[in-house]
């Protein structure tokens, strides 16, 4: 559902703003497999600007947001302002910059959003290209939990090779934010036996590796996080999103 909201324009018979606010929030609903709800608004005054395809600012907000590669994200919001796009694109159903824009982006990630993403085959093909010994191996039943310390905890079991006994690793870490595009766990502790902790330790350098936002971005757009904050059971990313053209398809299915 695409609702959009008029909070900047009192004329309540103008449709310009409505019709560029649904198409836009659908032209970015889209990139997603489903959403719980979805809200955008544009902000233009006086509501004729928008004929030459002037635009003060144009708010987006995402609720439960399911991507084709299965992750999930609780909430997503971008805010932007001073937009320039080809109005008489918008009669046929899509956003066209006239300029690349920039936009103040905040994500919430879940616990459970961590959970799901950790055990999609998008990120198990990932985690299975490390081999261990020689060996390749198979994750399964990885869960993801912020402690009341505020730091992150994975378990997962790992079977390596053709052995049936998988390892448990089970580690905790702290996360933070390196070059504003590398998410990086930190500060690493490990549990278990002297097997559990080498085949953590080897876990860890891959993931870290893995986090590099620009191999998840969308078509036509670059992510850059200023700042993390964990939360009591979630965490929340602050940064930026620069689009260079709204997406015309699906990226990472």
């Amino acid at each position: 559902m695409v609702t959009a909201l008029f909070t900047s324009t009192p004329m309540q018979n103008q449709s310009g703003d409505r019709l560029v606010s649904k198409v836009a929030g659908a032209a970015i609903a889209a990139l997603f497999k489903s959403s719980d709800q979805v809200e955008a608004n544009v902000r233009a005054e006086p509501v004729a600007k928008l004929l030459q395809g002037s635009l003060d600012g144009f708010d987006f907000i995402g609720k439960g947001m399911q991507m084709y590669n299965g992750l999930r994200i609780e909430v997503m919001e971008l805010y932007l302002q001073a937009i320039s796009i080809d109005f008489s694109a918008i009669f046929t159903g899509k956003v066209k910059l006239k300029q690349p824009i920039q936009a103040t982006m905040r994500t919430v990630l879940t616990e459970s959003d961590l959970t799901i993403s950790f055990n999609t085959p998008f990120v198990v093909e990932k985690l299975q290209r490390l081999t261990y010994q020689g060996q390749p191996l198979h994750f399964q039943n990885t869960q993801m939990n912020i402690t009341e310390e505020r730091a992150l905890r994975l378990n997962t079991q790992v079977g390596v090779g053709s052995s049936n006994q998988p390892i448990d690793v089970d580690f905790t870490a702290n996360i933070e934010v390196e070059e504003r595009r590398k998410i990086k766990f930190v500060n690493v502790k490990y549990n278990g036996n002297q097997e559990s902790v080498d085949l953590g330790q080897s876990l860890i350098d891959h993931v870290n590796n893995l986090l590099d936002l620009d191999k998840f971005a969308i078509e036509n757009t670059q992510l850059r996080v200023d700042r993390l904050r964990v939360g009591k059971d979630n965490i929340t990313f602050y940064g930026i999103a620069k689009i260079d053209q709204f997406p015309s398809g699906i990226k990472n299915k």
